[in-house]
């Protein structure tokens, strides 16, 4: 056979695509973030969360648990005194961004809890303890957290008592639990517009479950044959992602359609290594980040509807192992230099993020690349979606890049919090009767002046702001 023959077959093989040659760069020492304690706890989340304002990193402190916020600008060392974020009694097992205001974060801990915090614009003088709202429903501890990608306020938690609680953060109320699973819950995905999750568990089974009817719609036991955890995330299109195990310990990474489990529709083995492959995913690319904890580097695939449906890219590769991963929204990437997607690698005592380019000649902005992504304005309001409605986020052009806007303050009716919490245990012989409106008056009028300082606080942060920021 002929050498041009040879060649032509060869290239005809070569599987078109924009994002074959996609390459991770890590950014310059002195961009990095450095001397952070990244904390020790043995859970498998990802420890760390960013959005285009700032980088959240769960670390090691005594008495509690804590996390550290920095604005995605104070790069390099970070000062052992930066105030931290202290609300938790007990280690920080994961945290998350609200997708619908960069100021908002949520985080959950072994103290069997979840809270909700808003994070100001400027430099805190002094540790941030008081969330917004703390969430009590979980027997035991919490260690799992994930917004609704669609509908304001809607916010999932998973805790070791393996119970799903749904809460609308608004009011702080819970508005459905699930107890479907037996066992310890792995992690939990929400499809692309918040009307089902999926969820992993350690009684080896791949659950679809719809949180309105408070059911499992579709089940798979051991979409992987082997015991150690598993992973689960929802494409764009509706199928599931998974990272597992074979019976004979190698990763494996499969691709399902949740409405016909019987066959994967794809399904790979990778490697010996022990770690759990977290899967971060890019809807606008359907592109597949793959980082395993202790892990010196990051795989990324790509999804398409063509055999064999999940092809591999490349792999970046770099000496450290990691300790987690942050992955940056699309809004937060530089269209400038054909950034598709950054990552935030955490070291033992630091972060690094890196950047997945595509090589590109022109300076001009490429359509291509940047379909409209999801934007910060929530396409439902918690009680439409409650009432059975369903929306994609609402997308936003990055023909110009992004820019976040200015802190928004979470509006939280504590009234109703308060409300719905259970009398404070105490002798009612104690309490002449006649005395119990004026106590309900007094706690009424307590209740309107926290709010009303708050209200003021926030107003406060937002002005000394502008002058931190340079804008006045």
């Amino acid at each position: 056979m002929s050498l041009f023959l040879l060649h032509t077959m060869s290239r005809s093989i070569v599987r078109q695509s924009k994002f074959r040659h996609v390459f991770g760069q890590a950014v310059k020492a002195d961009q990095s973030f450095d001397d952070i304690r990244v904390s020790k706890v043995t859970w498998d989340s990802s420890f760390c969360a960013v959005n285009p304002k700032f980088l959240a990193v769960i670390v090691e402190s005594s008495g509690g648990g804590a996390f550290l916020v920095l604005p995605l600008s104070q790069v390099g060392r970070v000062d052992k005194n930066y105030p931290l974020v202290v609300g938790h009694s007990g280690p920080v097992l994961d945290i998350d961004w609200c997708p619908h205001n960069d100021n908002i974060l949520a985080s959950c801990s072994e103290d069997t809890t979840a809270m909700v915090w808003q994070i100001p614009d400027h430099t805190p003088s002094r540790p941030i303890s008081e969330p917004i709202v703390v969430l009590e429903g979980h027997s035991k501890r919490v260690g799992i957290i994930k917004w609704h990608p669609s509908a304001r306020n809607i916010l999932l938690t998973a805790g070791s008592d393996n119970l799903i609680i749904i809460w609308n953060v608004g009011t702080g109320e819970p508005l459905m639990t699930m107890d479907d699973h037996p066992d310890l819950i792995y992690n939990v995905s929400w499809n692309y517009n918040g009307s089902l999750f999926c969820t992993t568990c350690k009684d080896r089974r791949l659950r679809v479950c719809d949180p309105r009817k408070n059911e499992v719609v579709a089940e798979r036991l051991s979409p992987h044959e082997g015991i150690r955890p598993m992973r689960a995330i929802f494409t764009k299109e509706g199928n599931i992602f998974t990272t597992g195990f074979t019976r004979m310990s190698q990763r494996e990474l499969g691709l399902w359609d949740p409405t016909n489990f019987e066959e994967p529709i794809a399904l790979l083995e990778l490697d010996t290594s022990n770690g759990v492959l977290l899967p971060f995913y890019d809807p606008d690319t359907n592109i597949m980040y793959l980082s395993g904890k202790g892990d010196s580097s990051i795989r990324y695939f790509e999804i398409t509807e063509e055999p064999p449906y999940v092809h591999y890219i490349s792999t970046f590769s770099s000496k450290e192992p990691q300790r987690g991963m942050g992955f940056m929204p699309k809004r937060g990437v530089d269209v400038s230099k054909c950034e598709i997607a950054r990552l935030y690698k955490l070291h033992e005592r630091k972060c690094e993020p890196i950047m997945m380019t595509v090589p590109r000649k022109s300076d001009l902005f490429q359509d291509d690349l940047y379909p409209d992504t999801a934007g910060p304005e929530p396409a439902l309001e918690p009680e439409e979606w409650m009432d059975g409605q369903d929306a994609d986020p609402i997308l936003v052009s990055m023909r110009d890049g992004y820019i976040p806007p200015k802190s928004r303050e979470l509006k939280v009716a504590k009234k109703n919090v308060l409300d719905t919490r259970p009398a404070t245990r105490r002798s009612m012989s104690v309490v002449d009767g006649s005395s119990l409106p004026k106590l309900v008056e007094e706690i009424q009028n307590l209740k309107a002046t926290v709010l009303s300082q708050e209200k003021r606080i926030c107003d406060l942060e937002n002005e000394l702001s502008k002058y931190t920021n340079g804008t006045v």
